[in-house]
């Protein structure tokens, strides 16, 4: 008896998307190496914290795929690409990775509500949510490098930032969880 509740189609693009979600942890364990190999510890620190969330990420979409009948294929990752050149770099990187992932979580939800397959439709509505706050997330560790002097940022401003961002949450406020008296 075939139990599979997925689509081939489906079932790919779940797969696909669980490689660059191990993908993106690859990304942010190799950038927290690098910022820790340049003494920025508490940068360091929250993309460990980071590449770690990515693979819970990952993890979401086997289970879901397993829980769905469907086949897990787990395939090779791409390298993360080379070193920032300086943190600023490291964050632009970092937001260009997570509105690409974006584009992918997106391309799962049209597919689903394509199929009107309802319960992927559903799965998915957690990480668009996820993905508008590691957008924020993003934007928010570039408006912080923008203001210390992006790449051209001092020693003091890194030294700053650095610590600040050691201090910095996981997850972002979104504008959706804000009101006049919670801005």
């Amino acid at each position: 008896m075939d139990t599979n509740r997925l689509s081939d189609t489906l079932a790919k693009a779940l797969n696909d998307q669980m490689t660059n979600e191990a993908h993106n942890a690859q990304i942010y364990l190799s950038y927290a190496a690098w910022a820790s190999d340049k003494g920025y510890e508490g940068i360091a620190n929250f993309l460990f914290r980071h590449s770690a969330e990515e693979r819970n990420h990952m993890m979401k979409f086997l289970e879901y795929i397993l829980k769905r009948g469907a086949k897990v294929v787990v395939t090779a990752i791409p390298e993360p690409g080379p070193d920032p050149k300086n943190v600023n770099d490291c964050f632009e990187k970092i937001f260009t990775s997570e509105v690409n992932n974006t584009a992918g979580i997106y391309n799962l939800v049209n597919m689903s509500m394509a199929e009107k397959d309802w319960a992927t439709w559903n799965f998915m509505q957690w990480f668009v949510k996820e993905q508008t706050e590691e957008e924020t997330m993003a934007l928010d560790l570039l408006a912080k490098i923008k203001i210390a002097g992006g790449a051209a940022a001092n020693a003091d401003a890194l030294y700053n930032l650095n610590n600040d961002i050691a201090k910095t949450p996981d997850d972002a406020t979104l504008a959706q969880d804000t009101s006049v008296t919670n801005p």
